[in-house]
């Protein structure tokens, strides 16, 4: 199975728990996510399976869109609301836009610490293993872009925001130091993500729907853009056509697809200044992804067909 699949992760799994299940339900080994989602978030999680996985390189530095809110008074050590209180609760006397204004520090390109509890790695090691047994990680800033943290409300101690930001950025450094700004400590108390790249919140399916249909898709036998959701009414995996969108797209001759399984360049009709080309067999079956060698000339870079045999020529 070669497939594309936006799950609505649920509160309390992991991205690696939500991909074992998915490999449960699909008895389908190979399936990987693309970014991943702490815990106590929820929301897009995409996931790539079978020989799709090969194109998780495409989609690295995809922007991430979030709803969510964030606690003042306090700070954790984990900077949201699965970790132990490390600071005295302090009186929220803030007006909503004090807490606007706080947030303006943290727009366009800054350089962002890392969480001590992140799965960042320190000679190998993931921080926060580090953090667990009481170490204090040697974490190092990266530079991330926050463009939009747009705070919604205050009520109470609770500031609604949604924000969009560049892939690697974390919403937990964001509360933290929020608070750190405000003067009175502050951690992420939920936590919902609406896009990944082209991935949208409106095409997540969730798993429970996943499992319920576990047993017709171990049998199908219609293409796996066909198959829809029994309760949503909606395709349940990504048509690969829209995949990729900012890559053009063209269908290959018989001749086009003996030298791609091959791995031999080939001219392609150049629709743009792309750098990369999606080749599909027919309408439906993504088989390459070809990249620019010079003028129409491209090399395939990625070739999702399973062998030489497959193609007759």
């Amino acid at each position: 199975m070669d497939a594309a699949l936006v799950i609505d992760k649920p509160e309390g799994m992991t991205s690696h728990d939500v991909v074992n299940r998915v490999r449960h339900i699909l008895k389908e080994r190979s399936v990987g996510h693309l970014g991943t989602l702490d815990p106590m978030a929820t929301g897009v999680l995409p996931l790539l399976i079978g020989r799709y996985t090969r194109l998780a390189q495409f989609f690295e530095r995809a922007d991430k869109s979030y709803e969510g809110k964030i606690r003042l008074g306090f700070s954790t050590d984990t900077y949201d609301a699965t970790g132990e209180r490390i600071s005295e609760p302090a009186a929220v006397n803030v007006s909503v836009e004090q807490v606007r204004e706080a947030a303006t520090r943290f727009a366009g390109k800054i350089e962002q610490m890392p969480p001590p509890y992140s799965a960042k790695k320190i000679a190998g090691v993931p921080a926060y293993k580090l953090a667990r047994k009481g170490e204090a990680p040697e974490l190092k800033t990266v530079p991330v872009e926050v463009k939009v943290f747009e705070v919604a409300r205050l009520e109470g101690d609770r500031v609604s925001f949604r924000a969009q930001v560049s892939a690697g950025t974390y919403m937990r450094t964001l509360a933290h130091e929020l608070g750190q700004v405000l003067g009175m400590g502050a951690h992420l108390s939920a936590l919902r993500r609406t896009a990944a790249g082209q991935f949208r919140v409106e095409s997540a399916i969730e798993l429970s729907e996943l499992d319920g249909m576990r047993a017709g898709l171990g049998e199908t036998q219609c293409p796996i853009t066909d198959i829809m959701s029994s309760t949503t009414k909606k395709p349940l995996f990504l048509h690969p056509r829209d995949l990729l969108p900012q890559f053009p797209a063209v269908s290959a001759s018989d001749e086009m697809l003996h030298k791609i399984v091959h791995g031999m360049a080939l001219n392609l009709p150049d629709y743009s200044a792309s750098s990369y080309i999606k080749v599909f067999r027919g309408q439906a079956e993504l088989v390459a992804i070809c990249s620019r060698v010079a003028g129409t000339l491209f090399q395939p870079k990625v070739v999702l067909m399973p062998s030489p045999a497959a193609v007759k020529v």
